[in-house]
């Protein structure tokens, strides 16, 4: 299988001031910079934001003082939220091999009641894009911002059931149930 490298197609993004979205940091760093009079302190904070039911989106901002990258890795999150095709209530319609950087995540269905095989970075993104049952492999680098980056292109990269059984990636008699 070849890793997903862009979005092919159209990406639909959407409006989160309709939807009621939940909030998890991932992680804040400390960003040194050095200029001539010394050093310039500044704080990285990504964030992904959910409403776990088929929306997510991620954000990475930095400002001088945590509270205030921890507010615009929001809102940048609140402006790249993107719709995900879950399948059965739970899963994804098929598997995907999606790569950012050196990182490269893998994404499989799992049957109902397996339950949620994922790192802690991309267990996060999956949870709040309310997928329950799935199998993923984090392959390469394990750079948090690069998996991040990654989980959420082969989550873009998702065809609905419709359109994937129309290529060929997936039947839809077993997968989905109508």
């Amino acid at each position: 299988m070849k890793a997903v490298t862009k979005v092919v197609g159209k990406k639909t993004k959407v409006d989160a001031s309709e939807l009621t979205v939940e909030e998890k940091l991932i992680g804040i760093n400390r960003v040194i910079k050095v200029v001539k009079g010394g050093r310039r302190l500044r704080f990285r904070a990504l964030l992904i934001v959910g409403d776990g039911d088929g929306h997510v989106g991620f954000g990475l901002a930095k400002a001088t003082e945590v509270p205030k990258a921890i507010n615009k890795a929001g809102a940048v999150a609140r402006k790249n939220l993107i719709e995900v095709p879950v399948v059965n209530g739970s899963t994804i319609p098929h598997e995907i091999l999606a790569k950012f950087g050196a990182s490269k995540v893998l994404l499989k269905p799992a049957a109902p009641g397996s339950g949620m095989i994922a790192s802690n970075t991309v267990r996060t993104v999956l949870e709040l894009a309310g997928i329950k049952d799935i199998l993923s492999k984090s392959l390469g680098s394990s750079n948090k911002v690069n998996v991040v980056k990654a989980t959420m292109l082969a989550l873009a990269s998702l065809r609905k059931p419709r359109e994937a059984a129309t290529e060929g990636k997936i039947n839809l008699e077993t997968n989905e149930a109508e």
